[in-house]
Order: structure tokens, then C-alpha cells, then sequence
């Protein structure tokens, strides 16, 4: 099959790979439909991410049809439309048990990560049971492609643990994908105030479009502080989401969080950051960070088939699998080419 590899820092082909095969009963083998890239993408290839390795298919976002099941598997038949979740779930273990599935101790995010991911024609899927949803037909697919990770990773990383409430403000920094989602999901909450940073004008528009009450466009940490305390009558906001994953983005939200206010670390980082707890220890703020868990995935699902979310909004282009060199050229430069976004369809496979 043809698949999307990570070769070596900075390059991405398309080659070809073997197909899979079930390796163990819980299994499940996907011919990918649809599938998409993610910053996380973005900073494997930039060697952020050392623990994938030269060789990996990427990609663990996806939907597709099942192809083949093993002999455990209970939940998923043969021709099943199902989404791919970006984590991995035995649904046994210790973490799993905890409701920490992300750090599942035979799985977690190992998809285009440890293992080969749904940049492919096939994808093969470990613990199928509990890595797979069934894709209902009353939601576009291209929506349901945004449940793999964006929507659950928002919600969760950025939302829930924030604990957002009516009336507060939020500042959201990245309108990318991925903090565009955290700013429709966390109107969930009716805060008064969310307030959107990015240097990327086209993505700030749409920003508002989707919510957003105020805009930033600067890199300007002074100019940014100044324009957060005129919003905010001095006070700052009560959550600041870092949603990009570098040390100036996140000194952005240390520097704009309230007394008593939050800091939701979504971001990925490849480089350490200055945490200046020497100002921050007696402001009684909390932060957050951590991988999603996608145990809200099935919520999500629901809001996106009860249509209070179009997830299709936040895409922008459209490519085939067969030309996944130039999805990655759009999606690397987003700001210039106007991408959230960006679908990959499977035009390979010969059904």
C-alpha cells in the first residue's frame, strides 16, 4: 500500500508500505476514507516528537471502513464506517481504569507516533473495541474526521479542565484547528469575554465568525498585555489556553492569566519554556496540561449529530492521498494559504 512516511527530519513521502495484517484478536484492520494532518505532525517532522521513529507512517486522525476484525473483537463488524481515535484503549488496564486512557499501558497516542498511523490506504488498529466509534450517517464525514482529536482534545485539554464558568473571560492563543475548536467548544460555558491571539489575520476572521468576541493579531507580548488589560479592566483573563506549543506562546498566557485564573497547556513542545513561578505563586492560579484522553468523544458526537457544532466549518482544503506532499506544503503554511483544516482523501484503494 502507499502511506505517508516520515523519512528523516524534515521530509515526509509517499511510499509504499506492507498492508497490515491482525496481529492479535483484539485488532482491527481500517481501509482509511478520510484522513488529516495535525500540528503534531508538524513537530514530528521538525524532530520535536524523538520517540518516532524514521520510518512511521503518520497521521492519527482518520475515518474509514472495517476490513477485517479478529476473533475478540465484539463491537465492530466487517463494513463498518467507524471513526479512528487518536488514542489507543485497551479499556483493561491500570490507566484505563483511571479514566487515563492516553496513557494506556498497550496503547495511548501511538498512532503515527510508536506504531503506523491513517496516512495510509489501510490503517491496522490495536484494541479496536475501545479505538473505534461507529460513524453515524447523520453527520458529514468530513465532520466527523474533526472527532478523532481536535474536538475532544479542545474540549478537554482547554475546556474541561479550565472549569470554565458563565461570565469569565477567555483568552485563547492559536487559531489554529485546534484552538479555533477550544473556542467552540467552551461557548458550552457562556464565558463573557473570549478573546482569540494569532498572527494570522484570515484565521482571526474566522475566529469571529465562529465566536471569538475580541481579536489580537501580534506577536507583541507588551502590545498583547496592554490590549488583554483594556478588555479586561486590568484584571487579566480568568483562562488563558496555549494551543500552539512554543515558549513565546506560552509566555503569552503567564503573562495575561488573572489572580485566581487558570493556564491550559494544549500545545505540544518541543523546546522547555520559562515558567516564572517567582510571580505566579501568589496569584492562586492552577495550570493544566496533559494528553487527551478522547473519553468524551461520544459527547462530542452527539453535539456534532444534534447540529449545534458544524465541525466541517474548520475545514478548509480538500487533497487526495496522492498528493499528500502538497497537504503538508498547505497545511506548513496555513496563515498564507487561508488553512484550518485540511482533508485527505484516499483515492488509491480500488474498491
Amino acid at each position: 500500500m502507499k502511506a505517508a512516511t516520515y523519512l528523516a527530519k524534515g521530509q515526509l513521502e509517499l511510499v509504499d508500505q506492507p498492508k497490515p495484517s491482525i496481529q492479535k484478536p483484539t485488532d482491527a484492520i481500517v481501509r482509511m476514507v478520510k484522513t488529516t494532518i495535525c500540528g503534531t505532525d508538524l513537530h514530528i517532522l521538525g524532530g520535536d516528537v524523538p520517540a518516532c521513529q524514521p520510518g512511521t507512517i503518520l497521521g492519527h486522525e482518520g475515518l474509514g471502513i472495517v476490513e477485517e476484525v479478529g476473533s475478540a473483537v465484539s463491537n465492530f463488524k466487517v463494513g463498518d464506517k467507524v471513526i479512528v481515535s487518536c488514542i489507543t484503549s485497551c479499556n483493561t488496564c491500570y490507566y484505563c481504569k483511571r479514566q487515563l486512557p492516553s496513557h494506556c499501558e498497550s496503547g495511548g497516542w501511538i498512532l503515527g507516533h510508536l506504531i503506523n498511523g491513517t496516512q495510509a490506504e489501510y490503517v491496522h488498529i490495536p484494541h479496536a473495541d475501545g479505538s473505534l466509534y461507529h460513524a453515524p450517517k447523520t453527520v458529514e464525514d468530513d465532520g466527523l474526521v474533526m472527532l478523532s482529536d481536535i474536538f475532544p482534545t479542545s474540549y478537554e485539554i482547554g475546556v474541561q479542565a479550565s472549569d470554565v464558568k458563565p461570565g469569565d473571560s477567555v483568552c485563547i492563543v492559536g487559531a489554529g484547528p485546534v484552538g479555533l475548536a477550544a473556542l467552540l467548544t467552551v461557548q458550552f460555558y457562556s464565558p463573557a469575554k473570549i478573546i482569540m491571539i494569532d498572527l494570522s489575520q484570515s484565521r482571526l476572521e474566522a475566529a469571529k465568525k465562529f465566536g471569538a468576541t475580541h481579536t489580537i493579531c501580534s506577536s507583541d507580548l507588551a502590545e498583547i498585555k496592554g490590549e488583554i488589560d483594556a478588555i479586561t479592566e486590568g484584571r487579566g483573563v480568568d483562562v488563558s489556553m496555549e494551543c500552539v506549543g512554543y515558549p513565546e506562546t506560552f509566555d503569552i498566557c503567564q503573562k495575561v492569566v488573572a489572580i485566581g485564573g487558570h493556564i491550559a497547556n494544549l500545545g505540544v513542545h518541543g523546546k522547555p519554556v520559562s515558567f516564572e513561578l517567582q510571580d505566579l505563586w501568589i496569584k492562586n492560579i492552577s495550570l493544566s496540561t496533559g494528553l487527551v484522553n478522547a473519553n468524551t468523544t461520544e459527547t462530542l458526537l452527539n453535539v456534532l449529530k444534534s447540529g449545534k457544532i458544524d465541525a466541517t466549518q474548520l475545514v478548509t482544503h480538500h487533497f487526495k492521498l496522492s498528493e499528500v506532499d502538497k497537504a503538508y506544503e498547505v497545511f506548513k503554511n496555513a496563515g498564507t494559504n487561508h488553512a484550518l483544516k485540511v482533508i485527505i482523501d484516499n483515492d488509491i484503494t480500488v474498491v
